[in-house]
């Protein structure tokens, strides 16, 4: 298949590059003030939805591929009146590189369905990838991870990537020490029912929605 709560007493925005006008199933609910990156973005629908329902956050849309981005970010810099965001930005980059200007910016990091070099990166817990999110997270950022695959209608993706079986015994002697490691500590993790996963605001989600054999696991941990 071919992909298609701020927990901080102050907000981080101002470690953020200059941004001016112009320019439902959640675990970790988005609450209170703070800055929001969605790695892996797509065509931005999360972070565009979040945007508008919390004025007092800002929120950061990052994905390697730029096509999907240019409706979004066009959108985000209308005037509010014409359904602009000011507290939406969107970025083309890779995972593993990031930013500078987003160093220690992060209240939350949200990773929602990744496919790809994204989805074995996490699954892995790559290194290379784990640092450069430490580096953009401030201290006791919640780093939120969704992961949904289907053994079968995923078969040839979970080959090609050479994935891993993601079962309890993998997580915990293996990638949550490798996350924790990193830096990120363990909070909370789950599976989410399909009622629950398939009302998360995200095209992929969506696009997903009907695979009964679809396991959709959460880890959320915290710098």
């Amino acid at each position: 298949m071919e992909a298609p709560g701020d927990n901080s007493v102050a907000t981080n925005s101002d470690a953020l590059p200059n941004h001016t006008e112009g320019s439902v199933g959640n675990p970790t609910p988005i609450r209170g003030r703070g800055v929001v990156f969605d790695i892996g973005t797509g065509d931005g629908r999360f972070v565009s939805r979040m945007a508008a329902e919390n004025p007092d956050k800002f929120f950061v849309g990052i994905d390697a591929n730029a096509k999907p981005l240019e409706k979004p970010s066009m959108k985000a810099t209308r005037k509010p009146s014409r359904g602009g965001l000011p507290n939406a930005l969107f970025v083309q980059a890779a995972v593993e590189n990031l930013p500078e200007e987003f160093d220690d910016s992060a209240d939350e990091i949200h990773i929602h369905f990744p496919w790809g070099s994204l989805l074995k990166a996490v699954c892995v817990g790559d290194p290379l990838v784990l640092s450069s999110l430490c580096r953009i997270a401030a201290p006791e950022c919640l780093l939120e991870i969704v992961i949904g695959i289907d053994p079968e209608r995923d078969a040839s993706e979970i080959l090609r990537l050479d994935i891993p079986e993601l079962n309890a015994k993998y997580f915990s002697e293996v990638l949550i020490p490798r996350y924790e490691a990193a830096g990120f500590e363990l909070i909370e993790s789950g599976v989410m029912s399909a009622d629950e996963w398939s009302g998360m605001e995200t095209s992929w989600a969506r696009k997903l929605h009907g695979g009964d054999k679809r396991k959709v696991t959460y880890l959320v941990f915290e710098k």
